[in-house]
């Protein structure tokens, strides 16, 4: 950690010339903000505080390390890392370069391994070795695309790194600052790095089993807690034959497994209204059946009837009337016959409302999938809970009665099933994915907007990247060919001003909503968590930023 500084006097062309020295310098682009570096040599990394450490609290972004390090077995692992770690406790980049082909191998040799890290995930690795090719040549060049905004943004939510800075102020003022002229190309680029289109899934068949087993065990637990320090012993659960609700339901069997109650503990109830499929029907008793839980059935239209004949609603004089006061009347009917349910069972009201309804506001205030006791999917979106119950589907964790429904309503259309159709056709009336757009696109908004930040414009082009063309990049294991769909730049920029607007305008609703675990590392929406926001605020800077960057296109 100790400071090397000095000046060096050039001879030849520049003879006379001073210019700075030493591992306290920080090199600051002058035509790319954020894009601050510093050098580093060799063993720097390998000593308890690198200088790459200081550089990084004093504002580098990117840290390099020009390296003789020879090779020998099991090294390359050691010192990926290294450089891991170093990318991540710096919330950096981190270029190291080892030397290579070329170098005397009297007692040592070389592999010139070269890597770049961005805040601990690798982006871009050497072959090594590369010297012992049959041509001779013995050059090696990597590059990859760093995100100085998602380091930024890293930097100002992680409150240590801020109080590391003031606490080293003093040391830190020591470091230099040296101007460079850079010119950052103008031009349309495709990114080289990889990019998830479902940030929230992961891609390979080797992080499946983990992701799956971590996000159950998560929502599991949060439950499991919540019933021991209440008390209570049952829950109550209201099975639509949906996504949301089959994935609490089996959450919810699952706990009672972990305290040691029969899944009969779990009192779950299909709430029939005047545009439930049969389809959607069908799936819900087969899925209770299966799971062995106390299963029954409530009919709410006579109650919803009641109530549009008690406020004057057109549509108990006959008229065909389906707004939103006569979808709200059955959502808020659903509310609360589960919560009297509860009290008169002694139970608790498992919620079912995912992050992604959360995020775009597809919930009615107050009742519906905004309202429970204990929700356990709030933190989680719509693409994992698809993914999970695949999982659960395709891994035998269910008798196979199970996973033969499970995959029935991973095929059945989203749908509120709140408006009746005419009758004519198996499409239900409504189409959520029609309304808020596709779920896959709006996860990938919500992700880069809540756990970045990043401008909408950012947003847009990222996406467009990940979503532009179905043939290329990495897909989640188990998706099928037919769900593997594209997205052009105007569809995109059309479905994130919906998304804007929508999260924006439905604050007031996450403001209210349930206790639910974190589940995943993008964020959660909880208003005593990860997204305390103001209920009143105005999506219009977003939106004209998008429209100022994204101009309109034909």
């Amino acid at each position: 950690g100790q400071a090397i500084r000095d000046t060096a006097r050039l001879q030849g062309a520049l003879a006379g010339l001073e210019v700075p020295f030493g591992n306290d310098l920080l090199f600051e682009a002058e035509g790319l903000p954020g894009f601050v570096l510093h050098a580093e040599v060799c063993e720097d990394l390998w000593v308890p505080v690198p200088p790459s450490s200081w550089a990084a609290m004093a504002g580098a972004t990117v840290l390099c390390n020009l390296s003789a390090s020879n090779i020998t077995v099991g090294k390359a692992t050691y010192r990926k890392t290294l450089a891991a770690a170093q990318s991540g406790r710096g919330v950096a980049a981190y270029l190291y370069s080892a030397a290579g082909a070329g170098e005397s191998t009297t007692d040592l040799a070389w592999d010139g391994h070269g890597l770049i890290y961005e805040n601990g995930d690798l982006l871009a690795e050497s072959e090594r070795f590369f010297g012992d090719r049959a041509d001779g040549s013995g050059e090696s060049l990597i590059y990859a695309d760093v995100d100085l905004d998602r380091l930024a943004q890293e930097r100002l939510r992680l409150t240590t790194w801020g109080d590391a800075v003031e606490h080293h102020r003093e040391r830190l003022s020591a470091v230099r600052r040296v101007p460079f002229a850079f010119e950052a190309p103008t031009r349309a680029m495709s990114l080289v790095r990889p990019l998830d289109r479902f940030p929230y899934v992961p891609s390979g068949e080797a992080d499946r089993e983990e992701r799956c087993y971590e996000a159950y065990e998560i929502q599991v637990h949060g439950l499991v807690q919540r019933l021991r320090a209440t008390g209570i012993e049952k829950v109550v659960i209201g099975v639509s034959g949906g996504l949301d609700s089959t994935q609490a339901l089996i959450v919810a069997v699952r706990a009672m497994g972990r305290l040691g109650h029969p899944p009969t503990h779990v009192l779950a109830y299909t709430l029939p209204g005047f545009a439930t499929s049969e389809r959607t029907y069908d799936n819900a008793w087969g899925l209770m059946r299966s799971l062995g839980v106390s299963a029954a059935e409530i009919d709410i239209k006579p109650s919803c009837r009641q109530m549009l004949e008690d406020i004057g609603h057109p549509f108990h004089h006959g008229e065909p009337v389906h707004d939103v006061t006569f979808e709200n009347v059955q959502a808020g009917e659903r509310t609360s016959h589960l919560f009297r349910l509860a009290n008169h069972h002694g139970a608790l009201v498992v919620g079912t409302g995912d992050l992604s309804e959360l995020a775009l506001g597809w919930a009615t205030y107050g009742v519906g999938d905004q309202m429970s006791h204990y929700n356990v999917n709030a933190s989680v979106p719509k693409t994992l809970i698809q993914h999970l119950i695949r999982w659960v589907a395709d891994t035998g964790k269910l008798p196979e009665e199970a996973s033969t429904i499970l995959r029935s309503i991973l095929e059945t259309e989203i749908s509120p099933e709140l408006v009746p159709g005419d009758g004519s056709s198996d499409t239900p009336a409504q189409r959520t994915e029609d309304i808020i757009g596709p779920y896959e696109l709006q996860d990938f908004h919500l992700y880069y907007l809540s756990r970045f930040g990043f401008r909408p414009s950012k947003i847009a082009y990222l996406a467009h990247q990940a979503w532009g063309d179905s043939a290329t990049g990495a897909w989640p294991a188990g998706l099928p060919e037919s769900e593997r769909r594209a997205y052009d730049l105007p569809t995109i920029k059309k479905w994130l001003q919906v998304f804007l607007r929508r999260f924006f305008a439905s604050q007031f609703k996450r403001s209210a909503a349930p206790n639910a675990p974190k589940v995943g590392s993008g964020g959660s929406l909880s208003p005593r968590g990860d997204w305390r926001a103001p209920s009143d605020a105005s999506a219009r800077a977003w939106l004209d930023e998008l429209e100022r960057n994204l101009p309109p296109t034909s």
